[in-house]
């Protein structure tokens, strides 16, 4: 999974990526990505579609 790293300023592949819920509005259940930046160690986060 890609995502973008605020620190680097890049999209890079996501280290130890996990899929976390997210509460959306409404009450819908909505999924993210989550892990560390490879080259510097930020964590970074991506935002998925809805459960």
């Amino acid at each position: 999974m890609e995502g973008y790293c605020v620190r680097c300023k890049t999209k890079r592949e996501i280290k130890d990526a996990k899929e976390v819920p997210m509460k959306g509005k409404g009450g819908v259940k909505r999924r993210a990505m989550t892990g560390v930046c490879p080259k510097c160690g930020t964590k970074m986060f991506r935002i998925l579609g809805k459960a």
